[in-house]
Order: C-alpha cells, then structure tokens, then sequence
C-alpha cells in the first residue's frame, strides 16, 4: 500500500524570513530540484502569512512544481476577528495544504482539538489539503500515555469526515519532545507511531482511507536521517522545521531517495 502513497515533503517555516527572504529561499530551493524530484515527491513550503502573496507571485510566474502551503487560519469564512486569516483568503493565494493543530499553536495558543477539527473541515470546504497535526508530549510518553493520546487527537481532530475526505488529508505525527529539541524519534519509535495512526483511521473511517491517507513525521528531520525514515512501511513524508529554512538542506530532505 505504501507504493501508491505519494511522499509528501513541507517546510514549515514559522515565525521566519520576510517576504524578500521568502522568494530567495523560494527560488533556491527551486534552482536545486529537479524534475525527478518533482516527480516522486510532493514539496510544500509553509511561509509566514505576509509572504504568501510574494511566493505565490513566484511559483505562478516561475511555472515552479512547489506547493504553496500557510502555517494556520480560523475557522470561519469572515468575521469579527482581528488578526486572523481566513481560509477563503489562502484559497485565493493558491495556498493548497495548511498545517492543522501544531503543537506550538496547541502549547502557546490554547488550541483544543474541537477547535482543530473545526479547522480542518474548514480548510477541505475551501478545496486546500489539512495537514492535521498530532503528538504527545515526553510526559505522556514516558507514562505509557501516548498511543491513547494520538489516538484521541486524531479521532477527534478528524471527527464528522468520511472516509473519502479523510483518505484525501495529511497527518502529521509531531513527538513534542522531538520538536527544536534536536532530540529525534528512533525510526522505530516513528514507524510504531504512525502505524498506530494508520489502524486508528481504519477503525473509525475504514481501510480505503487508511490506505490513502498520508502520515508525515514531524520532529528534528534533517538530511541525515530523512532516508532511514522514509524507508518505513507508514512514513509518508516528514514535516520539517528548522531545517526547511536552508534551502540547500531542504532540498537534500526532499531528494531522500537519492541518500
């Protein structure tokens, strides 16, 4: 099943580059990947809300195969809510994935998995992909918590979908303690994990979503170990963060296969 899946590759660049850094990055990240590459895997780059038009603008007049993705957004088509994004607003910058449910936007923002899952069917009713993140925290882990724990975020997170739409969506397993801590997931602990996600959505949407949807890892990817993890039955693609900001080691994440 893993064969039909196509990789998914996406940098989320947080609270980093301004719109000028945005297109450099943009453009040499473009400048190092092929069509090949392009090809076998899906890349998606998730800038900071004041680039999206500008790389948007680039990828357009640069014909470029990147994906255009946006960290976040409410729920809400429009309203009285300062500050927030809309996700009628990314759907007209071409934006085609938003991250869903980040661990920081949980931690630091109070998100709630109600509040996530409002945001995904929000985000597939303006035709974009969720990529609906999910994971525990070292406390969890170490308390023998943390298959229950993802299991509850991704039940929850994808609750009212049917099995088609789920299929169709991404999940990213983000272990919290792996995140900016350098800190990394054996292949084996990540391999369990998303596994488990994968019979999670096979009990509560069925097996054709289980075989479809694709489950990124998310956690201190870098060029060094992106091979060994891709090389795991249930790991679709990874979620990268600070590695996503060089270009150049980006790039290396997205050509694994050539590791």
């Amino acid at each position: 099943m893993a064969t039909q899946r196509t990789p998914i590759i996406s940098g989320n660049w947080k609270m980093h580059k301004n719109h000028f850094e945005a297109i450099q990055a943009v453009q040499k990240l473009h400048y190092r990947l092929d069509r090949e590459d392009h090809e076998s895997v899906v890349v998606t780059v998730h800038p900071p809300f004041t680039d999206l038009r500008s790389v948007q603008t680039l990828i357009e007049s640069d014909r470029m195969k990147i994906s255009l993705g946006a960290q976040d957004c409410h729920w809400e088509d429009q309203g009285a809510f300062t500050g927030e994004v809309a996700p009628p607003m990314l759907a007209k910058l071409d934006v085609a994935y938003v991250i869903v449910g980040h661990s920081e936007r949980r931690e630091y923002f109070g998100e709630t998995d109600e509040t996530v899952n409002k945001k995904v069917h929000a985000v597939l009713a303006q035709g974009m992909t969720p990529i609906m993140c999910c994971g525990e925290t070292l406390e969890e882990r170490e308390a023998g918590g943390a298959e229950a724990k993802v299991e509850g975020q991704v039940r929850a997170g994808l609750a009212g979908l049917g099995g088609d739409k789920v299929g169709s969506l991404v999940v990213a397993y983000e272990p919290i303690w792996a995140i900016g801590t350098g800190r990394t997931a054996t292949s084996d602990d990540a391999q369990a994990m998303c596994a488990h996600i994968r019979r999670t959505v096979d009990e509560a949407f069925g097996a054709d979503a289980a075989a479809r949807v694709r489950i990124q890892y998310g956690g201190s990817v870098k060029p060094g170990n992106i091979a060994e993890l891709m090389g795991r039955d249930d790991i679709d693609g990874a979620l990268v963060g600070g590695a996503s900001l060089d270009p150049d080691e980006f790039a290396a994440i997205a050509q694994y296969r050539l590791h």
